[in-house]
């Protein structure tokens, strides 16, 4: 078939590898220069596979007035006369239950761990350089009652196939040295051997060049103003070097993806959470983490990539904008150095903003719209990079009517 592809972050180009692999004709188009330019470009570079558990939990309900309140909690709320925001909101809390909770961490986990499975072929296959390192995550408590919750959550997670270590304060700060200028604010972490980091920016753009390879069309700097349709099909995508013409569309355009389909009337429950992220370069051998790092207290990852540390963290659920709040990337610089000192010249720090595509149960949206030839890949959170494997190998097993690894319903958009 040909297949245009919409959208050149990491999800649009690991789906339109996967889809040339099985020997598709595809398009890929990206209104930027290069692919991997807004949200996959400098995200927390953690490839988290164990820890996949929604956001939307029982746990988040008292935190609410914080949320609202506090310009220095680590998820922030400003409420705007925006209809699509607040039926967001709502179907968040009404996702907010013990049992979708453990539901959605299952069927998470599931797709994390077949992410992780196919990464992994791909690196053998490819030879992606992209300082990737399967150094483990390590993610500190600083409140007993939170460890203890977590040490729960560990046990349960168990039972689906999670390789993960409960750890007292001393341990952690044996297992990461770097944590002893706060290691006696820690009541324990919970230890992952098997997880991963990566910059995502290099895996997306290299991947995009071994696409290439494999016969994917790329059309860089290429604008894409909406999808022409004719009753139930999609004709062409039209783009500022002209009409696509394919067999099937596939968009993955983030948070964007909400408007342009809402404009065919295809309903999307995506919204950005705003996030910020630092990189230290020249990060200090001795002072920085080689283990990637959560301190989960404030929500803040820490992720060695080569020679450099990506610092990540807030959830900004405030509004459409990009635009970048300097109070909350001057909190997060102030929370890194206070955790760990003498990482690097925090200095020279380079920032970053991006907007993460999220759905209100944490899952993302992978099949078939109404449409008969529109497909959508999107609403992964913060997951993207994490999960971005797995989803283009249910969207190419599912274009291509095949039995598929894991329950393709528990992620379709009209669940």
């Amino acid at each position: 078939m040909r297949i245009c592809v919409l959208g050149g972050g990491v999800i649009g180009v690991t789906t339109a590898y996967f889809l040339a692999r099985d020997g598709h004709q595809v398009t890929l188009v990206e209104r930027h220069a290069d692919v991997a330019q807004e949200t996959s470009h400098a995200n927390g570079g953690q490839l988290s596979y164990s820890y996949v558990a929604p956001l939307a939990d029982p746990s988040v309900l008292p935190k609410l007035p914080q949320w609202l309140f506090s310009r220095e909690a680590a998820l922030r709320f400003v409420p705007r006369l925006d209809p699509h925001q607040w039926r967001w909101c709502l179907a968040f809390l009404r996702a907010c239950t013990r049992a979708r909770s453990r539901a959605t961490t299952a069927e998470l986990l599931g797709l994390g761990f077949l992410s992780q499975r196919l990464l992994h072929e791909i690196v053998a296959r490819e030879a992606l350089a992209f300082d990737y390192v399967r150094n483990g995550k390590l993610v500190v408590y600083r409140d007993r009652d939170a460890f203890e919750g977590a040490r729960g959550q560990a046990r349960y997670q168990a039972q689906l196939g999670c390789e993960q270590h409960a750890l007292d304060g001393a341990a952690c700060v044996a297992l990461e040295p770097a944590l002893a200028h706060i290691g006696g604010e820690i009541a324990g972490g919970i230890h992952t051997p098997g997880e991963e980091a990566g910059d995502c920016d290099s895996f997306t753009r290299g991947l995009a060049r071994a696409a290439e390879r494999n016969g994917v069309e790329l059309r860089l700097a290429t604008e894409f103003s909406g999808l022409r349709t004719k009753g139930l099909r999609v004709q062409v995508a039209v783009t500022s070097a002209g009409d696509i013409e394919a067999d099937a569309f596939v968009v993955c355009l983030g948070f964007q993806s909400q408007p342009m389909l809402a404009s065919l009337g295809v309903s999307v429950p995506v919204y950005p959470l705003k996030g910020y992220s630092l990189t230290l370069p020249n990060a200090s051998a001795w002072g920085a983490p080689r283990v990637s790092v959560t301190d989960a207290h404030h929500k803040v990852v820490y992720a060695p990539l080569g020679e450099r540390l990506r610092i990540a963290g807030m959830v900004d659920l405030t509004g459409m904008s990009a635009h970048a709040d300097h109070e909350r990337i001057a909190l997060l610089a102030r929370q890194a150095r206070e955790t760990f000192p003498e990482a690097g010249d925090y200095g020279a720090l380079q920032t970053w903003t991006g907007m993460r595509p999220a759905t209100p149960d944490s899952k993302p949206l992978i099949g078939a719209t109404h449409f008969r030839n529109l497909w959508m890949n999107t609403g992964h959170g913060a997951l993207g990079f994490t999960l971005a494997c797995g989803s283009a190998q249910l969207m190419a097993d599912l274009l291509a009517e095949r039995e598929l690894a894991l329950d393709g319903d528990a992620f379709a958009p009209g669940r």
